[in-house]
C-alpha cells in the first residue's frame, strides 16, 4: 500500500534539495509533482486541491532551518497536513458500563464485512471483553453459517481470557423478504441474551448490497432505531478508490456512522480511500484490516499512517506487535537464562513463533525507517521459516537443549528427518551460536530493564525490542537460504588475494 504514492511524494521534496530558502516558485513547482501523484493515488480531487493549497500557503517563503535541508523541512510540513486530513488523533471504542456496548457493523457485500467482525471480536476478546456476536444479515444463508465459523474460530485461536460467542437464527432465512423486520427481531434476541448473560459487547453483523439503494437503508435504519447501538461502524473496501470514499458518504448521511473500518490496506490499493474518507464523509478512520488472519485489525493512527506515507517508517507499531506477543514473566526468565548462556533452541524457535505471529517478514520489515522503499521489490520467502522449525522439530529434546552436542551423524539425521539438506541444518546451527552470543551480551548490558522502563513510563522503542529478547530479524531472514554467508566469502576471497601474491 502507498508504495506509489511515497515513491512521487518522495521525488517531489527531493526538487527542492539544495535551495537555500523555500520561496513560492520552488514550492509551486514540487506541489505539482504532489498533486499528480494525490490524483493518481485515486484521492478526491476536492481534497487534493484543498491539501496542495495549504501546504503551499504553511511552507510559502518559510525560512530552512540551519539543521534542515530544505527537502526534509517540506516533508514536515506534508507530514503535518497529512496527518490534520486524515484525523488529528486516533478515535478509540467507547465502552458502557454497565454493558453491553452495542456496536452496528454496516457496509457493502464484499467490503470483508463478516471478517471484520470476527477481527473486531478477536480485539475485544485480547482486550478482556466478553463478546457476543450476532448474525443480521439473513439474505443469504450462507452468511450465517459464515460467521459462526470465524466467531468459533476466534474463541478457538484469539489470545486473550475473554469469551467470544456466536448467535445466530439460520431459520429465519426462510422468512427474509417476506416478512418485515426478521433482522430486527433477531438483533433483539440477541440484545436480551447478551443482558442476561451480561456480555461486555454484543457485536451486530448487518446485511450488505452491491450498490447503495433504499431497502438497505431501510433495513439499517430499523435495527439502529430498534436496538439503538452506542456506535455504527462502516466497513469500506480501501481498493474501490473513488467508489468506496462516495458510498461512505450515503451511509454517513442515512445513519451518522460514528467511524469508518478501511478493510485491505495490505494489497496493492493507491492508498486514495485513506485519503480522502474522513474528509470526504467527516466520520473518522477506527481501524484498519492489514490481511485475513483475526489478528490482523490495527487501531489507526494517522500520524503514523502519515509516516508510512513519506517512508518514515512506524517503529511504534512495531512496539507495539511485540509487547502484544511477548509475556513479561516469559521475557524475565528467558532474560535469566540468556545471562547465564542457557539459551536454547526451544526458546529460540518460540522466540521466532512470536515474531511470525506479529505478521510477514517483509510487513515488518516495512515499519522500519528508511527501510520501506528498499525491500519493495524484495521477494521474501516465508516458508524458510517453516524450514527452520522443521529442522528444530526433528531434534531430540536433548538436542535443543544443547545445541553443541549435535554431531555429523546427528545432522544426517536431521536433515532427512526435515526434508532439508545437511548445508542447511549446519547453517542453522552457526546462526544460532551467533545469535545466542549476541542475545547473551543484549542481557549482560540490561536490555531488559530498559523494556520495562519503556513499558511503564514511555522509552526508547529499539531498546524496548533488544529487552523482549527478541532474535536478530535480519539474521533470521538469512537463515534457511541457499546463499553462503558473508563472513564465509569474505574469508575465502581474502585466502584467494594472498594465493595470487605467491
Amino acid at each position: 500500500m502507498f508504495d506509489t504514492l511515497s515513491d512521487k511524494l518522495g521525488s517531489a521534496v527531493k526538487s527542492l534539495s539544495g535551495r537555500g530558502r523555500i520561496t513560492e516558485a520552488n514550492v509551486r513547482e514540487a506541489m505539482g509533482e504532489v498533486r499528480t501523484a494525490l490524483i493518481e493515488a485515486d484521492v478526491n480531487l476536492e481534497v487534493v486541491d484543498e491539501f496542495c493549497e495549504q501546504v503551499l500557503v504553511d511552507a510559502m517563503g518559510e525560512e530552512v532551518t540551519s539543521s534542515l535541508k530544505p527537502g526534509q523541512q517540506m516533508i514536515g510540513i506534508v507530514h503535518r497536513h497529512l496527518v490534520e486530513l486524515m484525523g488529528t488523533a486516533e478515535t478509540p471504542l467507547v465502552f458502557m458500563d454497565p454493558g453491553p456496548t452495542v456496536i452496528m457493523l454496516c457496509g457493502l457485500q464484499g467490503t470483508g464485512k463478516t471478517t471484520t467482525c470476527g477481527k473486531l471480536a478477536a480485539w475485544l476478546k485480547q482486550r478482556g471483553r466478553n463478546t457476543l456476536v450476532a448474525a443480521c444479515d439473513l439474505q443469504r444463508p450462507a452468511a450465517v453459517e459464515q460467521l459462526r465459523v470465524v466467531v468459533e474460530g476466534v474463541e478457538a485461536t484469539a489470545r486473550g481470557n475473554a469469551k467470544v460467542d456466536f448467535y445466530g437464527e439460520p431459520e429465519k432465512c426462510a422468512e427474509y423478504g417476506q416478512a418485515v423486520g426478521v433482522a430486527v427481531e433477531v438483533g433483539i434476541h440477541a440484545l436480551k441474551k447478551a443482558r442476561k448473560e451480561k456480555y461486555d459487547v454484543l457485536l451486530l453483523d448487518t446485511a450488505g448490497r452491491l450498490h447503495v439503494d433504499d431497502d438497505l437503508m431501510g433495513e439499517l435504519q430499523a435495527v439502529q432505531r430498534s436496538l439503538n447501538p452506542h456506535q455504527v461502524l462502516l466497513v469500506v473496501d480501501a481498493m474501490a478508490g473513488q467508489d468506496a470514499v462516495y458510498s461512505a458518504r450515503e451511509f454517513h448521511q442515512r445513519l451518522s456512522v460514528d467511524g469508518v473500518i478501511l478493510t485491505k490496506l495490505d494489497s496493492d490499493t493507491r492508498g486514495g480511500a485513506a485519503l480522502s474518507v474522513r474528509q470526504v464523509t467527516g466520520a473518522p478512520i477506527t481501524f484498519i484490516g492489514t490481511g485475513e488472519k483475526s489478528d490482523q485489525l490495527e487501531t489507526f493512527h494517522p500520524d503514523r499512517m502519515a509516516g508510512r506515507i513519506l517512508g518514515m517508517g512506524d517503529v511504534v507499531s512495531l512496539v507495539e506487535k511485540a509487547q502484544d506477543e511477548v509475556d513479561e514473566a516469559e521475557a524475565e526468565a528467558l532474560a535469566e537464562k540468556m545471562m547465564k548462556g542457557e539459551f536454547s533452541m526451544n526458546d529460540f524457535i518460540k522466540q521466532l513463533k512470536s515474531i511470525r505471529r506479529m505478521g510477514s517478514m517483509k510487513s515488518l520489515l516495512g515499519l522500519l525507517p528508511g527501510v520501506g522503499k528498499t525491500i519493495k521489490n524484495l521477494d521474501v520467502d516465508e516458508a524458510q521459516f517453516d524450514r527452520l522449525e522443521a529442522m528444530v522439530n526433528s531434534m531430540t529434546p536433548n538436542e535443543r537443549e544443547n545445541a553443541k552436542s549435535i554431531t555429523k551423524p546427528r545432522v544426517r539425521r536431521i536433515s532427512r528427518g526435515s526434508g532439508t539438506s545437511n548445508t542447511d541444518v549446519n547453517r542453522l546451527l552457526k546462526q544460532f551460536e551467533m545469535i545466542k552470543k549476541m542475545t547473551g551480551q543484549m542481557a549482560g548490558m540490561g536490555m531488559l530493564g530498559k523494556m520495562k522502563a519503556m513499558k511503564n513510563a514511555g522509552g526508547d522503542p529499539e531498546s524496548a525490542m533488544a529487552g523482549m529478547g527478541m532474535p536478530d530479524m535480519g539474521a533470521l531472514a538469512g537463515m534457511g537460504r541457499g546463499g553462503k554467508s558473508t563472513k564465509t566469502s569474505s574469508v575465502k576471497k581474502q585466502f584467494k588475494q594472498r594465493k595470487k601474491r605467491k
